[in-house]
């Protein structure tokens, strides 16, 4: 009887290990912090830049030389063909005279030889000398006469040269830049001044990169001067830097100015409003984005299992400290915000909201 007892409170222990076994309780669900994805709200703001020439450019003497002589300063509207600024030019004048010496030496010696040639051509007729020295005397002549046109090459390139002691302004504009000194000695091509022409005008402005589609060409823009903000006028973007700056995250962008009033100074600070509506974008914080083998991914919860799933997402920065997201999620899913490195896929979940109290 004890025996029969003992057998059957054993096959009932094992049945109770059994059914414990089999239905083992999941895991806790783990509570979660989200957010609802939503559009970017569009912004109407505009940029802070400044007003740049269009064209500038940086003029240099040609020669080495000593400046002994600058005529303009920061500022200054100059003229094209105005004298800017002079170098010593005492070598470069004795290079010109020495030039002029020796050819004029060397016309002397081609009539020399012109005329002993004609001489020698004259005593042939009447058989009073030989064709060696007809033929040596036209050599002569042919030699002098190449004399002369190289000399004549070296005086043209000695009076260029002393030409290029003076700087002289290439266009109408005003000097933005100023490099050197009198006194100072410059080498060949060094910058000394900078000429901006004031006939075309850009606004300079730096667009943060989740913004690209405002810097592409032709891209309109009302552009207002920050000390009188009524005056305003349009402009096109002509040209946009191809990559961002890597410190920034922004692109620098200049947009040409329609009949720029005077008003428009180069310097002066302007702010740019872009003329078309910037395109929504749903925005998430950071801390939502995952990373793994390089992709970026989120955690979308399922309001119905109350369970997470991983999704691969595009995403791009953005001016709200966060990023946009451009493929892979839908407006009003919830994205988990926290703890994004420790959940898998199907894990549990409840919500903030759920929490005990």
């Amino acid at each position: 009887m004890k025996i029969g007892i003992s057998f059957s409170l054993l096959a009932a222990s094992l049945a109770l290990a059994g059914c414990t076994e089999e239905k083992e309780p999941p895991p806790p669900a783990r509570p979660v912090l989200y957010t609802v994805a939503k559009p970017r709200e569009v912004t109407s703001a505009g940029f802070t830049g400044t007003v740049e020439a269009r064209q500038s450019t940086d003029l240099g003497f040609q020669v080495l030389g000593r400046i002994v002589a600058r005529n303009i300063n920061i500022g200054d509207m100059v003229q094209k063909g105005q004298e800017l600024a002079k170098l010593d030019a005492n070598a470069l004048q004795l290079a010109v005279t020495k030039a002029e010496a020796d050819l004029a030496s060397s016309r002397a010696k081609r009539d020399l030889a012109r005329a002993n040639e004609q001489r020698q051509s004259t005593l042939l007729a009447t058989n009073a000398t030989t064709k060696e020295r007809v033929e040596e005397a036209v050599q002569s002549l042919a030699a002098s006469d190449a004399s002369v046109l190289q000399l004549e090459a070296d005086l043209t390139k000695a009076q260029e040269q002393l030409g290029y002691a003076t700087l002289i302004a290439q266009t109408d504009g005003v000097v933005s830049s100023l490099s050197a000194e009198v006194g100072q000695v410059v080498a060949a091509g060094q910058t000394v001044a900078t000429i901006s022409r004031l006939d075309a005008k850009d606004a300079v402005i730096d667009v943060p990169e989740s913004y690209g589609e405002l810097t592409k060409i032709g891209s309109p823009f009302i552009v207002s001067l920050q000390a009188n903000p009524e005056l305003k006028i349009k402009g096109t973007v002509r040209e946009a830097a191809p990559q961002a700056d890597a410190a920034t995250r922004t692109r620098r962008t200049k947009i040409a100015l329609e009949a720029t009033p005077t008003s428009y100074r180069l310097g002066s600070t302007v702010t740019a409003t872009p003329m078309t509506q910037i395109k929504a974008a749903l925005w998430l914080p950071s801390t939502a984005i995952g990373k793994k083998d390089g992709a970026s991914f989120i955690w979308v919860i399922d309001p119905q299992e109350k369970k997470v799933v991983r999704r691969t997402v595009a995403v791009e920065p953005s001016t709200a400290d966060g990023v946009n997201i451009t493929q892979g999620l839908k407006e009003g899913e919830r994205v988990v915000t926290a703890g994004v490195n420790s959940l898998a896929d199907n894990q549990p979940v409840r919500f903030a909201e759920e929490l005990p109290q």
